[in-house]
């Protein structure tokens, strides 16, 4: 998959394409849709997708609480699991905010990426204070010359699906709920950091990895599969994973403590794939270490099973 990040500069072998439209935050069932319509609507073009970076309510609200579902790395690389050729990840900054619907179908669209065809969904808003809506995107199609599909939003069992009824779900610990919705496990990825080797000590190590500027799920212990992405021990792992400040130590910053089963090694610096796949129970203080290790053996046993089972 080739990325684009500014429209300016684009050479003739990304232009051409049939591109789906939006943030895509999780890349859930709906995207997912919406990009299939991409590539329905002209099989011989460049599969794209156009979305922004950062997310334009990052920009908009900076003092608003972490909702994104994956970081700019984990999105690239489910779209190009599925498929995508040409990722056209384009700077939200002032300069593009600004921009009439008008003028983002004329220079974006058209005569920056060059493409022939774009892909929205029903409620698909553009240009300046969102002011354009997808009949305006048709009439600039037909006079700027590319193709226009509005998909319709899609439903799920619990109804329309969403990256806020993902969020929702993540937040009230059901991981599968929000799998149902997503279309695969709601994963955190990044590199493995450096931490306070209390697990190690307890007879449990941890790889640690930071939430920052990720919605935060439950805070709580789960069992998870751990796809390690690279290096001497790239495979697929079971394990079970805490997401919190760690109360039993008095630290506050939240992140992502994973065990591994069965496993021996170092992934320091190593990109890690935790997918969520039960909520096993809350975040807690205990009364001893020896509580803590207890309910810890306890935890594992428990997600061996659900993993063994799933």
């Amino acid at each position: 998959m080739r990325i684009v990040r500014d429209y300016h500069f684009v050479e003739a072998q990304d232009r051409g394409a049939s591109a789906a439209i939006g943030n895509f935050d999780g890349v859930h069932i709906g995207h997912q849709a919406v990009i299939r319509q991409a590539r329905a609507a002209m099989p011989d073009a460049p599969l794209g997708v156009l979305t922004f970076e950062p997310h334009p309510r990052q920009v908009f609200a900076p003092e608003a609480p972490p909702f994104r579902l994956m970081g700019r790395e984990a999105r690239a690389s489910r779209l190009a699991k599925l498929g995508v050729e040409r990722l056209y990840e384009l700077p939200f900054n002032a300069a593009l905010a600004a921009l009439t619907p008008r003028d983002f179908a004329q220079r974006v669209i058209t005569d920056g990426l060059g493409l022939r065809h774009v892909v929205v969904g029903a409620d698909f808003c553009f240009g300046k204070g969102r002011a354009g809506t997808v009949s305006d995107l048709q009439g600039f199609g037909r006079e700027m010359g590319f193709g226009v599909t509005v998909a319709e939003l899609v439903e799920g069992e619990g109804g329309q699906v969403s990256s806020t009824s993902i969020r929702e779900a993540l937040s009230d610990g059901r991981p599968r709920d929000a799998a149902a919705q997503l279309g695969h496990w709601h994963r955190i990825e990044g590199p493995v950091i450096g931490g306070e080797q209390r697990g190690r000590e307890l007879g449990f190590p941890t790889a640690n990895m930071s939430i920052d500027g990720l919605h935060p799920p439950r805070f709580g212990v789960y069992a998870v599969l751990v796809d390690v992405t690279e290096g001497p021990h790239r495979g697929t792992y079971h394990g079970a994973a805490s997401i919190g400040v760690r109360p039993m130590f008095g630290e506050n910053r939240a992140n992502l403590e994973t065990f591994l089963f069965d496993f021996k090694g170092d992934l320091y610096g190593t990109t890690l794939s935790v997918a969520l796949v039960d909520f096993l129970r809350p975040e807690e203080k205990f009364d001893s270490l020896d509580a803590l290790i207890a309910q810890m053996e306890a935890d594992c046993a428990r997600a061996r099973e659900i993993l063994s089972a799933s």
